[in-house]
């Protein structure tokens, strides 16, 4: 019988979990790029249909589903010994359901520290190295300079509704790593109407490449709601995903730095 260990998520459940786990399923893309950064690959025998990053993996690994629509008989013919969540997004009823038959560690991340924290956090439960990479991650940060002056954005993710990243989010932290102010008080991620947008009044809109795909197309839109506000497309990735993807980030941050700036 294999030998199990005692790891507390960060939810703080307490998840019994074998010592080098050799059959790992991942729910989150960020996350499961985390796991290939970390050499585990002949270990992780499950991703979802969103885990794009590696494209190696995207393109061999069995996938189980989005990550809101799981596939729990693929889940179970694969018959993982860890399967890694997001409290986000993963739905909690499906982690209960799958945590009756699996060991089940949730991540919690709002923040650059939450984030950095999940890294060294999925390296133990993995028995892998992720000092390095959440150090790196940690240094490559604390070089972004951002401006003084913090220009009242609104971070768009979503169309038909307009739906925006409000606080006690990772893109929240993210534009205040970038010396913006975001606009949306409420926390998540809160529907708008034209109305609305036209209230808040930013001065800057960014509009992400994902969930929703916005394109050059969508800024004439929003001129017309608001003349005078500077409108950008960004990655989202850099902006909402918290694995080791995250070294990416900072020089994305600084060109869009420095555009605000011309």
């Amino acid at each position: 019988m294999s030998e199990t260990r005692t790891h507390i998520d960060q939810l703080g459940r307490k998840t019994e979990i074998v010592t080098r786990p050799q059959r790992i399923v991942s729910l989150v893309p960020s996350q499961t790029e985390l796991l290939f950064e970390l050499g585990l690959d002949e270990r992780v025998v499950g991703i979802t249909k969103f885990c794009v990053h590696p494209q190696e993996w995207f393109r061999t690994k069995p996938r189980i589903g989005g990550t809101k629509q799981l596939n729990f008989d693929a889940i179970s013919e694969l018959n993982p010994d860890l399967i890694i969540a997001n409290k986000e997004e993963n739905n909690q009823e499906d982690i209960k359901r799958l945590e009756k038959e699996f060991p089940v560690w949730v991540s919690d991340v709002n923040d650059l520290s939450s984030a950095l924290k999940m890294i060294r956090l999925i390296g133990e439960i993995t028995c892998a190295d992720s000092s390095v990479i959440a150090k790196e991650l940690e240094l490559e940060f604390e070089r972004l300079n951002p401006p003084s002056t913090k220009q009242k954005t609104l971070y768009l993710i979503w169309k038909n509704p307009y739906m925006a990243a409000g606080s006690h989010t990772f893109i929240h932290d993210m534009l205040l790593r970038c010396g913006l102010q975001n606009a949306i008080t409420e926390t998540r991620y809160p529907a708008l109407d034209e109305d609305e947008i036209r209230k808040l009044n930013p001065d800057l809109i960014l509009l992400s490449s994902e969930p929703f795909p916005f394109k050059e197309k969508h800024i004439e839109d929003l001129k017309k709601l608001l003349p005078s506000a500077e409108i950008r497309l960004v990655d989202g990735e850099m902006f909402s995903w918290y694995g080791s993807r995250l070294k990416f980030a900072p020089s994305h941050f600084h060109s869009v730095i420095e555009s605000l700036d011309n």
